[in-house]
């Protein structure tokens, strides 16, 4: 027998595992608006108490994937996404979106799934929009940047339509849910590389097993020990790695680099604006906090998709990319694309 919705909060309740197939079922309930609100909500918080598991986060992702609109691109042997799930509270400018364009511009085919900021000053949405770019192409307007460019920015909205069932549930919550990490998890091109901060350390295993189990190729999932959902400066960084069909985890340290180790607090920003600015500073090259956190996640990125062998030759490769005004010009062509297609 199928299970019910109200089985499903009874096996939150009593903190017992919605195995993948049930959790398939109550998954397309909720994308569908088919389960009320009520019970909607009601499941989201028992999974949010009891702790989602790995499965249950793999299920849910698969059922989004589905109900997505898809970006239909070939991106070749090095096709990434750098994402983080937000939530960090940390008010830091855009690093992983500056980071997408050396990435890009040193040889990774990017596809980008992001939104406006929620809990951060700044979501990738808004800091592109700062910088000029349109942000609501159509998913074949998004391939065509991806194949004129390298890079394409997929504005989540546009691509998960039945979001729209949940989204007055999540505002009215105004806490965590499930969703808050699935994001990530769900990009609409499936780039099978991926650079992903997380908002908390538990997340760092969790996440990189469920990228696992969805069929992910190379994945490094990070969270600064000062709270950041990147690679941090001010910090150690605990990294899950999958690569070749095995999952580690470890330590890394910006020392370990030849990086000094910074206090992220001057990299904090009041809104998209102040974000957009540091992002200029760091891809045009001004010596700074700025451009060494791009330099060391853009690294990562490289190695994560496949460009390099490790995070060091990353490093050395997008810290060229930067200084040749490569980075910058792949943001003036991206932007240039993007208004273009949208016009």
């Amino acid at each position: 027998m199928p299970i019910t919705a109200q089985e499903a909060l009874t096996r939150c309740i009593e903190h017992r595992e919605i195995f993948h197939d049930e959790m398939l079922k109550i998954m397309r309930e909720i994308m569908s608006g088919e389960m009320s609100p009520t019970m909607t909500a009601a499941i989201l918080m028992g999974m949010r108490v009891k702790k989602e598991t790995i499965g249950e986060i793999t299920a849910a992702a698969q059922v989004m994937r589905e109900f997505a609109n898809k970006v239909e691109v070939d991106g070749g042997a090095h096709f990434i996404d750098v994402v983080g799930t937000g939530g960090d509270s940390s008010h830091t400018f855009n690093i992983s979106t500056a980071s997408t364009f050396v990435a890009a511009a040193a040889g990774a085919t990017v596809a980008k799934h992001g939104n406006r900021g929620v809990s951060s000053k700044s979501g990738s949405a808004d800091v592109l929009e700062a910088l000029g770019a349109n942000i609501m192409l159509a998913p074949e307007q998004v391939a065509q940047c991806v194949r004129e460019t390298g890079i394409g920015f997929m504005f989540a909205p546009n691509h998960h339509p039945a979001m729209k069932n949940v989204a007055p549930i999540r505002r009215e919550l105004g806490v965590r849910t499930i969703f808050n990490i699935l994001g990530p998890l769900t990009n609409p091109a499936g780039a099978p590389n991926i650079l992903m901060g997380v908002f908390h350390p538990d997340l760092v295993g969790i996440q990189v097993r469920a990228m696992e189990r969805l069929g992910a190729k190379h994945a490094l999932v990070v969270w600064g020990r000062d709270g950041m959902d990147e690679i941090s400066l001010g910090a150690a960084t605990l990294v899950g790695e999958l690569r070749n069909g095995e999952v580690r985890e470890y330590e890394i340290h910006p020392e370990d680099f030849g990086l000094s180790m910074v206090s992220n607090r001057g990299l904090r920003v009041a809104d998209a604006l102040e974000s957009k600015e540091m992002v200029l500073e760091a891809l045009s090259g001004q010596p700074g906090t700025p451009r060494e956190i791009v330099t060391l996640n853009a690294g990562a990125a490289l190695y994560a998709a496949d460009v390099v062998g490790s995070i060091e030759e990353g490093i050395e490769l997008a810290r060229q990319t930067i200084a040749s005004g490569a980075a910058r010009a792949k943001l003036d062509a991206f932007i240039a694309c993007t208004r273009r297609l949208g016009a």
